[in-house]
């Protein structure tokens, strides 16, 4: 699934979209990211050094996970995080970098979904948590 088809799926868009395409193998959902650069932000974050901030990472597992709740995610409800927890981050992610990541769906209850994701760069692990999404409906 490449990016139009994404936003299909997922409510969000340039500069907070964060997939480039993903795909379903088994019960894992894989995404990739390339960092380019000139993302928003990266600005400041450091300067001469630029690196993707912890919760960009997590982000980017969170909507590399939306293949799995494809079923639940109708163009009526939002994927909103509620919780992260075990999360560790293990290595750097910086301009040129291609993030990949693959998520599993360890339980749904109601309108929460709970995932474990794992994000890397050229195989090398760099985030891992377990996420806690509700889907909700939008507010009017």
């Amino acid at each position: 699934m490449e990016r139009e088809d994404i936003k299909k799926l997922l409510p969000h868009r340039e500069p907070m979209l964060l997939v480039d395409e993903m795909h379903i193998e088994g019960d894992v959902c894989m995404s990739r990211y390339e960092v380019r650069g000139d993302e928003y932000f990266l600005q400041g974050h450091f300067p001469g050094q630029p690196t993707v901030p912890g919760v960009i990472l997590c982000e980017m597992m969170g909507q590399g996970s939306a293949l799995l709740l494809e079923d639940k995610l109708d163009g009526k409800t939002l994927p909103m995080f509620v919780g992260m927890e075990h999360v560790r981050f293990k290595h750097a992610v910086h301009p040129g970098d291609v993030v990949e990541t693959r998520s599993r769906l360890k339980e749904c209850r109601a309108n929460l979904v709970f995932v474990e994701s794992k994000a890397t760069v050229g195989g090398k692990l760099c985030c891992s948590a377990h996420l806690s999404v509700a889907l909700v409906a939008p507010q009017e």
